[in-house]
């Protein structure tokens, strides 16, 4: 009876853990969206909570590995449990920065409108961009949640079509430019949302290949497939 008590609590832990990463995650995935509403709208009150919430997340961020490493110091966990805890620790990171990501895009975004500059009217590249950044990032925590590995395995592939975005977007705002030096301070604001956005994308990769980590034991990462070792 014992043992079934211990087993139970650990799956509750465990589950616990992951609960409250996917709420992290939500947390940074409307922090996203926040931050892209107040670069096409202008508005202070979505910039102030894209700030605010910055600090929510580092203390998630702080808390989840704290919880992760006593719940490995404690259960010493193997196998599969093992990996989940640690890709928890990984996928946890990765949000965070996705989460710092975001409060420079607000930061960008109030800059520009205190002094003045509007938004490039028309330019539609860099809604593309973050409706990329941000589908990419919630399908990436879905497939987290379902542990879905093609889900994982198709949003890996498409990092490299935002990546693509990226640099068209940037010569298109080249482009811009250089046709009417009067946008440049606008264009190279954009230029840092884009930048910020393709890192995005870089970070919901990560959290894809952790996905693929945690159902098959392989590491994916830096290679085109499965690793040759399995945990």
């Amino acid at each position: 009876m014992e043992k079934v008590h211990i087993s139970s609590q650990f799956d509750a832990d465990l589950e616990a853990v992951r609960s409250r990463l996917l709420q992290m995650g939500g947390m940074v995935e409307q922090q996203l969206r926040n931050a892209m509403a107040a670069y096409i709208t202008g508005e202070r009150e979505l910039v102030e909570q894209v700030r605010s919430t910055e600090d929510s997340i580092n203390m998630m961020e702080i808390e989840l590995d704290d919880r992760c490493t006593h719940l490995i110091a404690r259960r010493q966990p193997t196998a599969g449990d093992l990996r989940l805890i640690m890709a928890v620790i990984k996928i946890t990171t990765d949000l965070e920065r996705v989460g710092d990501e975001a409060a420079k895009i607000g930061r960008i975004v109030g800059q520009m409108h205190d002094s003045g500059i509007a938004k490039l009217n028309g330019f539609s590249d860099i809604h593309v961009a973050a409706n990329m950044a941000v589908g990419m990032l919630k399908d990436a925590l879905d497939a987290f949640a379902r542990v879905d590995v093609v889900a994982a395995e198709r949003i890996i592939k498409q990092d490299r079509q935002i990546d693509n975005e990226f640099r068209s977007l940037l010569r298109e705002l080249i482009t811009f430019m250089m046709e009417d030096p009067r946008t440049i301070s606008t264009a190279l604001g954009v230029v840092w949302i884009a930048k910020a956005l393709e890192r995005v994308g870089d970070h919901a990769k990560n959290i894809a290949e952790y996905v693929v980590f945690v159902a098959e034991g392989t590491d994916v990462r830096h290679s085109g497939g499965p690793a040759d070792t399995a945990l």
